[in-house]
């Protein structure tokens, strides 16, 4: 039986290695170096690099691990334990020098997650936990706001990169929030925006188009920061489904209801 502990104490030293690496690096960035994946979806030579340097730390932790990977590196998936990584979540804002960017990484065990490491680059920020512990940030235990309603929340999002068919329906979403709560923000970088979440800086976010490594370490820090998570429906399909809201336990449902009103039309 592993240490999840343990395991989480080495992997926020890997996170904080390679954010070293990509802070670094932000210099040599260029158009010249910048890969374009899809719409919007922009990818260079550090992204893959650091990919490749945290499987290679990653792999002696767990030896019979997989790994689901946003740039590919490693495509092996284990039988019962599989990382899952994002090693610059916030590229876009990466590459224009804006803040924030992150390492993600969680650790799946069969079907569920078990240890969530965020390291927000720019701030020196680590936030992590593993299962059957509190959430933490530099050390210090971190728990979700006490927001009671969304008119006394603020709320983060993204807008959608990729699936542009629910844009219309997005949009009067975030007007219904813009006028209904204290304010919304998109600083770029969903694994951080959860993180924040976790801390009691954002009271609730939401967003669509997302994958697995996007969210993964991000919602298991909000559970077990004391909050609440589901995708669209309520349901738990958030890490695989691409949609994803997270509140604490106070405003929780009835944010989930403003997202459904708008969403699910």
């Amino acid at each position: 039986m592993i240490n999840l502990e343990s395991i989480c104490k080495q992997t926020q030293d890997i996170a904080i290695k390679v954010g070293s690496f990509i802070k670094e690096q932000q210099i040599n960035i260029s158009t010249d170096v910048i890969e374009n994946k899809g719409t919007h979806d922009f990818v260079t030579f550090v992204d893959k690099t650091a990919e490749a340097k945290i499987i290679d730390a990653l792999k002696p932790l767990i030896p019979e691990a997989g790994f689901i990977a946003e740039e590919g590196t490693e495509t092996h998936l284990g039988e019962e334990y599989n990382w899952i990584i994002d090693p610059l979540d916030g590229t876009t804002n990466y590459i224009h020098g804006l803040s924030p960017f992150a390492v993600s990484i969680a650790l799946k065990k069969d079907n569920r997650i078990v240890l969530g490491v965020v390291y927000e680059i720019s701030l020196n920020e680590c936030f992590y936990s593993w299962e059957g512990a509190p959430a933490y940030l530099n050390n210090k235990q971190i728990k979700v706001s006490n927001a009671q309603v969304v008119q006394n929340s603020l709320i983060g999002t993204g807008f959608p990169y990729r699936n542009f068919e629910q844009l219309d329906r997005y949009i009067d979403l975030l007007k219904y929030l813009c006028i209904n709560s204290q304010g919304v923000r998109r600083p770029g970088s969903a694994a951080t925006d959860l993180a924040y979440v976790a801390c009691g800086r954002f009271d609730a976010f939401y967003e669509y188009g997302l994958q697995p490594w996007d969210v993964a370490a991000g919602a298991f820090l909000v559970k077990q920061a004391g909050g609440n998570v589901s995708d669209f429906l309520g349901e738990d399909n958030y890490i695989f489904g691409q949609e994803i809201l997270a509140g604490n336990s106070s405003n929780f449902h009835e944010f989930k209801n403003c997202v459904q009103k708008f969403m699910l039309k």
